[in-house]
Parts: structure tokens; sequence; C-alpha cells
């Protein structure tokens, strides 16, 4: 027998002994909650950042740059030359939902090694999983329908939704499993609680604008819907008065009830990113809707959501 012949078992066993060792500290890793805390942070940010670049890619006329799904183009899952830049600004957005399965991954995982084990974190993070899977075969469809604006619609809402799973898993990681104590009287929960259906309303007309106004996606994109700019655009700024004007009542009557800082603070915010927000959607609407300032808008419509579940889990706490 070789020397050869001996080294190669030996090499083997030596591979096999570091793989089980690398198995075994994996089984062995415990995060601590300040990890866990991040985890979650890392999968809310994800899903926030796919949906802005998400609306870069429609902003660019770039939403068919790859005309196909699960591929590319027919016999390509890559961009090809002929297809252009569009194909390249496509291709890589449909990448980055492995960036967000990634974080969603390592929420998973947090939640999983942690110990003891919170199963509301298993439960909220695993749900995001079916949600990536869920968003993937929406886009698909969005893809294979030329970006028919319901589709678009429900991929937006979709988007939201994935956001607001994020976050209550973040707010969650940061707080204990204790029984839930309310922070104020029930009827301003309740306010609490309408003012997030209220903005996921305006967040609903608003894709009924997108699916109206000029930035289909594409030169090619299907038909936009049959509404009347004007009107649905007047209906949407109407659902944001009422969000305004629910914003405005909380905060008097935070103020009136001594409410606790936190709360405070979450209303104002939610206010602040209102006014921003309104602005930028009058400012773009009265320009012409430039690219620009519609992708700015969309990043607003994000940030107001978060703002208004900031505000309703303020309201409660778990120690």
């Amino acid at each position: 027998m070789t020397q050869q012949e001996i080294s190669i078992p030996s090499a083997r066993v030596s591979e096999d002994a570091t793989t089980g060792g690398r198995l075994t500290a994996i089984r062995r890793w415990r995060p601590t909650p300040k990890q866990v805390e991040w985890a979650c942070f890392a999968a809310l940010l994800a899903n926030t950042l796919i949906v802005i670049t998400g609306g870069a890619v429609r902003l660019t006329n770039s939403g068919l740059g790859c005309p196909t799904w699960p591929e590319c183009t027919g016999g390509s899952l890559v961009p090809v030359n002929t297809l252009g830049y569009h194909s390249i600004i496509e291709f890589t957005n449909r990448m980055l939902t492995y960036a967000v399965t990634a974080a969603v991954g390592a929420a998973i995982l947090a939640a999983m090694f942690q110990r003891p084990r919170r199963p509301i974190l298993v439960k909220l993070s695993w749900m995001l999983f079916f949600g990536v899977v869920l968003q993937a075969v929406v886009g698909g469809i969005t893809v294979l329908t030329k970006l028919a604006p319901e589709w678009v619609a429900a991929h937006m809402c979709l988007s939201m939704g994935m956001i607001a799973v994020s976050y209550v898993l973040w707010q969650r990681s940061r707080e204990g499993d204790g029984p839930v104590e309310l922070l104020t009287r029930r009827e301003l929960i309740w306010l609490g609680r309408v003012l997030v259906i209220a903005t996921a309303a305006v967040i609903a007309a608003g894709t009924l604008v997108t699916g109206t106004d000029p930035h289909a996606g594409a030169s090619d994109a299907s038909k936009r819907l049959p509404f009347k700019a004007l009107d649905i655009t007047q209906a949407h700024a109407d659902l944001v008065f009422i969000v305004v004007g629910l914003t405005v009542a909380l905060w008097f009557a935070f103020k009136a009830t001594d409410a606790r800082p936190e709360s405070v603070r979450a209303v104002r915010d939610m206010f602040l990113v209102l006014v921003l927000q309104a602005a930028i959607g009058y400012t773009q609407y009265f320009t012409g809707l430039p690219a620009w300032m519609v992708l700015l808008h969309m990043t607003g419509a994000c940030l107001t959501w978060i703002a208004a579940l900031r505000v309703l889990m303020s309201l409660r706490v778990r120690h």
C-alpha cells in the first residue's frame, strides 16, 4: 500500500471531523437577546428596502427588463446582452430577494436557537419566510401578466404586510412574554387601531393611484386601471386627511390623559412623517410626477406605515 493510499482515508477522517465540529458548534450556538433583536431588525430593514428598490425598477421602466419568470429570458436565468440595461436593473432587484431571504433566515435561526425559546418569535419569523415565498410567486405572476396593475397592487400590499410582520417581530424581540399591559384607556387603544386601519387604506388607495399614473413600469406594460387620475388621487388625499385627523386627535388625547412619553413621541413622529409625505405627494402631483419624487413618496409610504404601527405598539407593553 502506497503512502498516497494511506493518506486519503486520513484526509477524509480529518474533513469529517472538521464538518462534525462545525455542526456541533452550530447546535450549541445560543444567541444573546441583543443578537436576536438585531437579527429581527435586519429582517425589517431588508423587507423595507426591497419595496424601495422595487419602486426604482418600476420608475426606470425596467419592470419587464426580464420578460419572463423564473428565468430572466427564455433559456437563460441571467440577463443577456440583447435585453439592455433594463434587464440588469430588474435582475438585480430579483437577486435582492436572496438578501431578504438571508435576513429572514437569520431571524429564524436566532429565534430557533435562543434559550429559552420564545414561540412567538419562531412563529413570526417563519411567517416571514412563507411571506417571502408568496412574494416571489406574486412577483412572478406580475411579470407574466406584463405588470398588470392589479397584480402590482397586490405585490405592494403584500410587501406592506411583510413590513408589518417584521416590525411586530422586532418589537416582540425587545420585550418579554408576560401578559399584555395596556398603558392607556381602551377608547384610545381603539383609536390607535383605527389609525393603523386608516393608514392601510391610504396605502391601498395609493396602489390604485400607482395603477393609474403614467409610470407603468415598462413601455409595453398592461393597460392602466380605468380610473380618472384626478378622482382616484382625490380619494387618496381624502383618506390622508382622515389619517392626519386621527393622528392629531390621538396627540391631544395623549396630552390630556398624561400618556407616557413614548406614546406621545410616537404620535408626534407620525404627524411629522405625514406632513413630509403630504408635501412630497402634492409636489409630485403639481410637477407632473417626476420619477425620483414618486420614489421618495414610496419611501415615505413605508415610513408612514411603520410610524402607524409604532403608535399602536406604544400603547401596550409586555414584561
